[in-house]
């Protein structure tokens, strides 16, 4: 039987509409071995014509109701997979707890004022031992705050190496694939971390490792879902959809440190595993379901996102026949970063992600040493407080998509290496804290106020400048202008 005409066969999405549509006209059914060889012409020529209704119906491309929902799939998917991903890369902030419950240097050294009234008494005293657990070797040392800031920087320096890579690797491969790629190398890696737990595992060089390749896999999460979203949507409101859908990272913060923290009461390795295995299930569904582009499934393109056609008597400040061919070759690496704007943003970034991650990897661990009207909270509450961070980030987020709608500004930079910078940033923030907080955690919020203000300085002094040099221009353009027209 002649098979139904499709613009992917890999999509399941064009898979199964075929099949409903072969099987609502009755002409699928399963082949028989005996099936008679000749048929009556009559009903040969309504097979075929049933056939070519069928698949005129199946090449989606003449379809023009698709366009809208595709956008939907495309958008709730790519959101529930970078979710997973930040939901994995946050577990490791609430076993942090679990791993170095009772380290000496924080509780003791402290500066805070309204600490050193609990410094005099025991630990024990002030703080019960089995909220937290004994501990996991080799953790739970004195030095167990910078082992577990090494395991932060192994995690995200490799993540930020391969910001650097991964959105060229995506540029040349199928990008359904390789986001899949990356989420189940996501989840199995998280998993593997605390599978430690049962294993028995106390080699610290296990874990970091683990980590690494956890941090590669997830360095494939956010180009290759950019994008994707970026076929999808055109520039129109584009600002207000990204921000919405940008709260991928704060949900999946939130996410992760709720499901985890529920866990940590079952033993730590829960907070990894539980998460891991979800991301690999996501990763398996975007396989099949995911629409990369509307060329992949056929669907029309959305003609609302094109650029409107000029109206007659409206200005046109492009020539009509353009002097050469314009040069579509990428520009280098040392080039890029001569591009005005990319190393001050890049710089900024490198600060933000710095903070960021630092309340990130560290928050729900201060949390719970820190004591709170006289006592210390357990795990669960600590990561259950850590989540109103990432809940001012989803309203930051939607407000901050609205506002590049209302301005209309559009930046094009090169996004790898401004976002690798800043993940650089992210990977040195949480090092530091791991060895400074042993000594004072005024001196790691202090670090992070200093870092906020040269971020802050950063972005400024730009826009400052470009709004100084648009002004100077334009005044140097009237009095041109004021010249001419007196010598005339």
């Amino acid at each position: 039987m002649e098979k139904c005409v499709r613009v992917n066969s890999s999509c399941l999405w064009c898979e199964l509409r075929c099949f409903g549509q072969q099987l609502a006209n009755g002409l699928w059914r399963p082949s028989a071995p005996d099936e008679p060889k000749e048929r009556d012409k009559v009903t040969k020529d309504f097979l075929e014509i049933q056939r070519s209704k069928v698949s005129s119906s199946c090449n989606w491309r003449r379809s023009t109701i698709s366009y809208r929902p595709y956008q939907a799939i495309d958008l709730l998917l790519t959101f529930f997979a970078y979710t997973a991903y930040h939901a994995t890369r946050k577990t490791t902030s609430i076993v942090k707890s679990a791993l170095d419950p009772q380290s000496p240097d924080v509780n003791l050294k402290s500066p805070f004022s309204w600490r050193r009234a609990y410094a005099h008494k025991p630990l024990e005293s002030t703080r019960n031992s089995w909220m937290l657990g004994a501990g996991w070797e080799p953790f739970k040392g004195s030095d167990g705050t910078s082992l577990l800031g090494e395991l932060d920087m192994g995690f995200l320096f490799v993540y930020a190496i391969g910001k650097f890579f991964s959105g060229h690797m995506g540029d040349r491969m199928d990008l359904r694939p390789f986001l899949t790629i990356g989420m189940v190398g996501t989840g199995v890696f998280t998993a593997l971390f605390g599978v430690g737990y049962w294993a028995n595992v106390h080699f610290f060089y296990y874990y970091l490792i683990v980590q690494m390749l956890a941090g590669l896999f997830q360095s494939t999460g956010w180009p290759s879902v950019v994008a994707v979203v970026g076929n999808w949507f055109g520039k129109k409101k584009r600002g207000l959809i990204m921000g919405i859908w940008n709260a991928h990272t704060s949900i999946g913060n939130i996410t992760g440190s709720l499901v985890a923290s529920i866990l940590l009461k079952y033993g730590w390795g829960w907070s990894m595993v539980v998460p891991g295995l979800g991301t690999t299930f996501i990763g398996l569904a975007v396989f099949l379901l995911l629409p990369v582009s509307p060329e992949s499934v056929g669907a029309d393109i959305d003609y609302d996102d094109l650029p409107s056609p000029k109206k007659v008597g409206e200005e046109v400040t492009e020539p009509l026949l353009k002097p050469g061919v314009e040069d579509e070759s990428a520009v280098g690496f040392s080039e890029a970063w001569r591009i005005p704007g990319v190393a001050p943003f890049a710089l900024c970034l490198f600060f933000a992600k710095l903070v960021a991650y630092t309340f990130l990897y560290w928050l729900p661990f201060y949390i719970s040493h820190t004591a709170i009207e006289g006592r210390y909270v357990s795990n669960e509450e600590s990561g259950t407080l850590s989540t109103m961070f990432d809940v001012g980030g989803v309203v930051g987020g939607i407000l901050a998509g609205h506002i590049s709608d209302r301005l209309e500004g559009i930046l094009a930079t090169v996004t790898a290496i401004i976002d690798g910078t800043g993940s650089i940033g992210a990977a040195i923030g949480p090092l530091l804290t791991g060895y400074i907080s042993a000594k004072s955690w005024t001196a790691v919020f202090s670090m992070l106020m200093v870092s906020a203000l040269i971020a802050g300085l950063l972005i400024i002094t730009r826009l400052v400048a470009a709004d100084v040099t648009a002004k100077f221009q334009s005044a140097h353009a009237s009095d041109r202008s004021r010249s001419s027209t007196l010598e005339v």
